[in-house]
């Protein structure tokens, strides 16, 4: 059981390191951040919130979400509250799903171990149309409160090729 633990911490670290890596050599990424959620639960009340500053309103850009969690989760999907707060005061609020799963079960992600990241697309081309702050507000959705083997919750800003 701790020998489980150490290694799934240690595989969680090693992983963690490759992505802030990867993602510190490319010049093209805007923002990218992560929400951990301690033991792997998501619970309602954690919200994963992202601050931002644009300053670019021309470039074209790719947001994806990004979702790591363990092989046990028990669900092939999960659903959000997504709260975008623009620079002027306006507040839109939608529901989405993020697939994470294929109908055979197969994660869609990549694994190492027993945990999986998935990078999900969910806006491509897309203009900010103000400079200032932004704030993009994540809740699980989901009817288990707290959603289990769920460890991070990430967040990508990217500029289009």
């Amino acid at each position: 059981m701790i020998r489980n633990l150490i290694l799934k911490n240690r595989n969680t670290l090693l992983l963690s390191f490759l992505v802030l890596f990867l993602s510190s050599c490319n010049k093209n990424i805007v923002y990218s951040k992560y929400q951990t959620f301690e033991d792997a639960q998501w619970y309602a009340k954690d919200k994963a919130v992202f601050d931002l500053e644009i300053t670019d309103t021309q470039t074209l850009n790719n947001i994806s979400l990004m979702v790591r969690h363990a092989d046990t989760y028990p669900y092939n999907n999960l659903f959000l509250f997504v709260t975008t707060k623009y620079p002027d005061g306006k507040v839109l609020t939608d529901t989405m799903e993020v697939i994470l799963a294929n109908s055979k079960g197969e994660w869609l992600g990549s694994g190492v171990g027993d945990i999986f990241d998935f990078k999900v697309p969910i806006k491509k081309n897309v203009r900010f149309p103000l400079g200032g702050k932004y704030q993009f507000v994540f809740e699980q959705a989901m009817r288990v409160d707290p959603l289990p083997m769920i460890m991070d919750f990430g967040f990508e800003i990217e500029k289009s090729k």
